[in-house]
C-alpha cells in the first residue's frame, strides 16, 4: 500500500506545480486554491507512504515523477520547449525511479 500512497502523492505533486504556473505567481484565485489543496494532498499521501518506505526511497521516487510528469505535461499543455538530451536524461531519470521500486 506504501507505493499506492506514493504513486497518489507523486500525482497529485504534478499537479500542484501545474496549478503553481496556472496560478500567475498566486494571482488568480482558483488555481491558487487548486495548488494549495494538491500540495497538502501530495504531501499528505507522501507521509503516509513515508510511515513504511525509507525516507530517502521514497522522496527520490515522489521527486522524480513529479519532475518528470510536470516536465512532460508543461511541454504538451504549455508548449514548453524540451531538446533530444532533455528528454534523454528524464528518460533515465524513470529509470533510476524504476530502479529504485525493483530493489525495494
Amino acid at each position: 500500500m506504501a507505493w499506492t500512497w506514493l504513486f497518489l502523492a507523486a500525482a497529485f505533486e504534478i499537479c500542484w506545480a501545474l496549478a503553481m504556473k496556472s496560478s500567475l505567481g498566486f494571482t488568480r484565485p482558483w488555481p491558487t486554491l487548486a495548488f494549495v489543496l494538491c500540495a497538502a494532498a501530495s504531501l499528505g499521501f507522501l507521509g503516509l507512504a513515508a510511515r513504511h518506505l525509507p525516507i530517502g526511497l521514497a522522496y527520490a521516487v515522489w521527486t522524480g515523477i513529479g519532475a518528470c510528469g510536470v516536465t512532460l505535461i508543461a511541454a504538451v499543455v504549455h508548449g514548453e520547449s524540451l531538446s533530444a538530451l532533455q528528454l534523454g536524461c528524464i528518460g533515465l531519470i524513470l529509470i533510476g525511479v524504476i530502479g529504485l521500486k525493483l530493489g525495494s
